[in-house]
């Protein structure tokens, strides 16, 4: 981790010039927000007592958006999983004003300095935000979970719950979590390594916002916490997946794997990293050994997350079975519907489905709509990703040009290779030739320039 030194306020302006580049929004426009206010005065009256259950969230220290709250127990051999998902259809209607300028949004998006939400607060961070201090209206899917980690949906319904705490990811003690937490986690784990799936979580690079107002960047590997807590939405959306699929409905996210070609380059980025990989061992058995606190490992984990097709999302289809490859299942995006506006209508969807409804006609039009609107937020919000931390980067160096940095080589792109420096963490592209992967470089640095996002290093 590396903490940035910004007295010129470099850093802070660029973030401004990002904003305005990317057209994030600035607030909501006055008719939004009365309606957001309106909104959460609603009183829930289709909603069932569960305030006796004892549902906990488990979040960054910092947020205020909860989407989520979960509590487990036993049923015989099996989990049950009443996982709480935040009522964002009760507060907003079909075509009024906040409906409207959420679809212009299709997701929040998120900068080192604050985010641009989907929601108004009054919503995203207020009434229907499932926070600890008072009733909220939720829809709580129950997921069975058998010993082999199989899942499935076992009903659905709109209820009041009350969060008993809200826990942070870099905090949480195994006392705090629910009896059966972890063995949740453990069951999910044991049934993707059953069906094959190749999710890959590496370090990413994150610039982050500090209490005294600071920022920093830094490689940041996934908590164990963060993991064991990932397992529940995992749970929950594959088994709401198999729910619609089997009923002929749907919103999917679907990814299709590398070819033989990336696969064969995943082998020779291996080998020249000197990582083993069995010529009889198949991608997604190898990458599951990986270990992202070793530099030479997370730098594959990179790659392989790199050569993969992206994810995107697709309505069901008649005869084509909807399928993530990095899952090895059918899978949708169901449990943040205060973050991705998709996610409200699959749970509208479900809970339809669980209850013997028919599935709202606006909800299967929207279907058809979304895979464009959530496909042009998601490229938005991986440009402003980008841009802020080729920003944080330069802001990081500016003042050392001249200097040499150690480095090793990750990967060709065109013109060049990628590499990532050893002391710092930054990535960048040089122009060079004759170098394999996993070989040590020295850089000198050419140039850091802010105003443009870009840093320039040369070889030695």
């Amino acid at each position: 981790m590396k903490s940035l030194t910004d007295p010129s306020q470099a850093l802070s302006s660029g973030l401004t010039k990002i904003r305005t580049e990317f057209h994030v929004p600035d607030g909501f426009p006055a008719e939004v927000m009365a309606a957001a206010e309106a909104a959460a005065r609603r009183v829930p009256n289709q909603h069932a007592d569960r305030t006796d259950m004892p549902f906990v969230t488990l979040d960054p220290a910092t947020s205020t958006d909860l989407d989520q709250a979960f509590s487990i127990e036993a049923s015989g051999s099996d989990l049950l999983l009443r996982y709480a998902i935040a009522d964002v259809a009760w507060f907003v209607e079909d075509g009024d004003a906040i409906d409207l300028e959420a679809w212009t949004r299709g997701e929040t998006f998120y900068l080192p300095d604050g985010k641009a939400g989907l929601y108004p607060p009054a919503l995203a961070e207020g009434a229907a935000s499932l926070l600890p201090d008072g009733p909220r209206p939720a829809v709580i899917f129950t997921v069975r979970v058998a010993e082999d980690g199989a899942a499935k949906l076992d009903g659905a319904e709109r209820a009041i719950i009350r969060s008993r705490a809200k826990l942070a990811y870099d905090s949480v003690k195994a006392s705090d979590v629910p009896a059966g937490f972890a063995e949740m986690a453990r069951r999910m784990a044991m049934n993707e390594k059953r069906r094959g799936a190749s999710r890959v979580d590496p370090p990413e690079q994150e610039v982050e916002r500090l209490a005294d107002g600071t920022f920093r960047l830094s490689f940041r590997p996934l908590l164990q916490s963060e993991q064991d807590n990932a397992a529940l939405s995992l749970a929950a959306n594959i088994a709401i997946a198999d729910a619609m699929f089997a009923h002929k409905t749907g919103l999917f996210r679907v990814m299709s794997g590398p070819d033989a070609s990336k696969v064969q380059r995943l082998r020779n980025a291996a080998q020249a990293l000197d990582l083993s990989w069995p010529a009889s061992t198949s991608l997604r058995d190898y990458q599951r050994t990986l270990d992202p606190a070793d530099p030479k490992q997370a730098a594959l984990m990179l790659e392989i997350r790199r050569a993969g097709n992206g994810a995107s999302y697709q309505p069901y289809q008649e005869g084509v079975v909807p399928w993530h490859e990095a899952m090895a299942a059918t899978y949708a995006h169901a449990t943040a519907p205060l973050r991705r506006l998709a996610d409200r209508y699959v749970v509208r969807c479900a809970l339809a489905i669980a209850n013997g409804q028919p599935v709202p006609q606006p909800v299967t039009d929207a279907f058809t709509k979304l895979p464009k609107v959530m496909g042009r937020a998601d490229s938005r919000a991986s440009q402003i990703n980008h841009a802020a931390i080729d920003l944080a980067e330069a802001v990081m160096l500016r003042g050392r040009e001249g200097e040499t940095f150690k480095a090793v080589v990750t990967d060709f792109v065109d013109h060049g290779v990628r590499v990532q420096l050893a002391d710092m963490p930054v990535v960048a592209t040089v122009k060079a030739t004759g170098i394999r992967q996993g070989d040590s470089l020295t850089l000198r640095l050419a140039s850091a320039d802010p105003d443009q996002r870009s840093i320039v290093f040369e070889p030695v």
